[in-house]
């Protein structure tokens, strides 16, 4: 019988390799149409090629230019004042982008340090931190945006305090969980064998090895950030006028959905391909972070 001399697989050739490499290239292509949405965002209301983005109440309610009636002097169209459908969804989207930031930043801050005190110290502080995270989780976040805005006004910076009471929740349950993984490890056992500190051990070693989750959460929590957001604008509790972002460019548009459906349709979809890819790039990034998910 001759015998199949099979060729040993290098290192690139694993199958563990491979994964790592598709996780990478999952995140590199995700991010390309994230960094052109930004800089479109940011960059075309200095380059003066946008519309005229004020009003023109003899322009009310033209059509994208693809239909009857358009014209590409408004290639999206215009809203019942006349407003260049176009321009404002550039210029509302560097307010949609920061809110989607800074809601992520003040989630996962306090939900990072609640997740990382449970998760390595266990005790009465895990039982009771764990309670609060199920009774907040328990808790629907328009209940408890209706309670605050109600009482003080809607604000940007009420805003940002409803985003960081209903979002540091689901960040510190993944922090709980990974941290747990991590103080058994035998790196974290050998610096407790020598007598090193637990406030050493756990913000100069394993606060580092969060780092990967960290940013993969703080990715997922842009995309709840800007989906509350524009859920309560909508609802007329977000953000209000003069302010503008894609939530409150679609809650004006709603009653014209029978006579004008492109002034919601365009917000609507720029509010879903910004998530979706967001959520995708937050998903790409734990499973490269995370070691168990690339084996899948």
């Amino acid at each position: 019988m001759s015998q199949i001399e099979l060729e040993p697989l290098t290192q690139g050739d694993a199958p563990e390799a491979r994964k790592g490499r598709r996780s990478r290239t999952s995140v590199f292509w995700l991010s390309v149409p994230l960094v052109v949405i930004a800089a479109l965002v940011f960059i075309l209301p200095i380059t003066g090629l946008l519309p005229e983005g004020g009003q023109d109440l003899s322009n009310t309610r033209l059509p994208p230019a693809f239909l009857d009636g358009g014209t590409w002097a408004h290639p999206l169209g215009t809203d019942k004042r006349g407003q260049d459908i176009l321009t404002q969804l550039v210029t509302s989207g560097r307010l949609t982008i920061m809110i989607g930031l800074v809601g992520a930043l003040v989630a996962i801050g306090p939900g990072v340090l609640i997740g990382l005190v449970a998760g390595y110290f266990r005790g009465w502080a895990d039982k009771v931190i764990s309670i609060l995270i199920d009774a907040q989780l328990a808790l629907p976040f328009i209940l408890i945006a209706l309670a605050i805005i109600s009482n003080r006004g809607s604000s940007l910076p009420i805003l940002f305090l409803v985003l960081a009471l209903t979002g540091w929740a689901a960040c510190a349950r993944v922090t709980r969980s990974t941290t747990m993984a991590i103080r058994e490890r035998q790196f974290v056992l050998g610096l407790r064998a020598v007598g090193a500190s637990e406030a050493r051990i756990v913000f100069r070693h394993v606060l580092p090895n969060l780092a990967g989750t960290i940013v993969a959460l703080g990715t997922l929590q842009v995309g709840t950030a800007i989906l509350v957001e524009s859920a309560l604008s909508f609802l007329g509790l977000g953000v209000v006028p003069p302010k503008s972002s894609w939530g409150s460019m679609l809650a004006s548009g709603q009653d014209e959905l029978s006579q004008a459906w492109w002034i919601a349709f365009f917000p609507g979809l720029a509010i879903t391909v910004l998530v979706l890819l967001v959520n995708l790039l937050g998903d790409a990034l734990l499973t490269h972070h995370d070691p168990r998910k690339r084996r899948r």
